[in-house]
């Protein structure tokens, strides 16, 4: 039996922008042991799979998988998935229910904003000297004032990284090699990802890399830079509003938009998403 699904660019309002997601809005019909194999068949940074919820006072369940694995949660799958479900014929306000717990969306149009409470688990400080290698940079791009690197997470760990100078962060070459043996040394799920960034006030420059998990780069990494607002928001110990640019160097513009309150820490990420196919799954 076909399985119809949609697939969107999140984090831009132009088709072939932003990052790429593929929706299947009815995933009850597909065989559970198979979802790895069809996101691996995308080979896109995610995809989706929505199902009834188990709760129903939510409006539906959503699982994740990157290529590799499933994952907890997701910026741009949750910002796309809201989207598409709007445009299906839900309501504005949605909870979802993914691996992290529900989180509420709204959602009208191509714009979506969901808002978490999760909080902030740091990991190991990755030495600066491993970072630079990883990112073919030299020690000395990494600015260490706010922040050295740190392992965080909201439900999926990156590397934070901070750099010193946009020609920095233009100028990264990734060496695999070195992500391996940073995993080994530092183990996290999502296999050491980094999310290196440079800011300027609430304006932030930033690119993500997970080539250990088949995301050479990734366009744009809602999770990663909903993390790092968390992490800014508890350092500076005030809610913040920061907007986010990112796959530029790629050719992949993205826009992310995060808002953030203090005691507690939310974090609120906005976003655009632009349904540019539709298909159907044979198997």
């Amino acid at each position: 039996m076909a399985s119809t699904y949609l697939v969107y660019d999140v984090f831009t309002e132009k088709p072939f922008g932003g990052n790429q997601l593929a929706v299947f809005p009815q995933a009850s019909s597909l065989p559970q042991d198979q979802l790895q194999a069809i996101a691996a068949e995308f080979n896109f940074s995610e995809v989706t799979f929505v199902y009834p919820p188990e709760n129903n006072a939510h409006s539906a369940k959503v699982r994740i998988f990157t290529p590799t694995s499933e994952v907890d949660f997701a910026g741009h799958p949750t910002i796309g998935t809201a989207v598409a479900l709007r445009q299906l014929g839900y309501p504005s306000d949605l909870i979802l229910e993914l691996g992290i717990g529900p989180v509420p969306c709204f959602a009208e149009g191509e714009q979506a904003a969901f808002t978490i409470s999760n909080p902030l688990q740091t990991f190991a400080k990755p030495e600066p000297e491993d970072i630079a290698a990883a990112l073919g940079l030299a020690v000395s791009d990494i600015e260490t004032e706010t922040h050295l690197p740190i392992q965080a997470s909201l439900g999926l760990p990156f590397t934070l990284v901070e750099l010193n100078s946009r020609e920095a962060l233009r100028s990264i070459e990734t060496d695999t090699a070195v992500f391996r043996a940073c995993q080994k040394k530092y183990p996290v799920s999502l296999d050491f990802a980094i999310f290196a960034y440079v800011r300027s006030g609430g304006k932030i420059d930033s690119r993500m890399f997970a080539p250990l998990d088949n995301i050479p780069e990734d366009p744009a990494t809602g999770s990663a830079s909903a993390t790092l607002a968390a992490l800014l928001t508890g350092l500076w110990g005030e809610p913040q509003t920061l907007s986010f640019t990112q796959g530029e160097d790629m050719g992949r513009l993205s826009k992310i938009e995060i808002t953030t309150t203090h005691d507690p820490i939310t974090i609120t990420v906005s976003g655009s998403a632009v349904q540019i196919m539709r298909g159907e799954l044979v198997i």
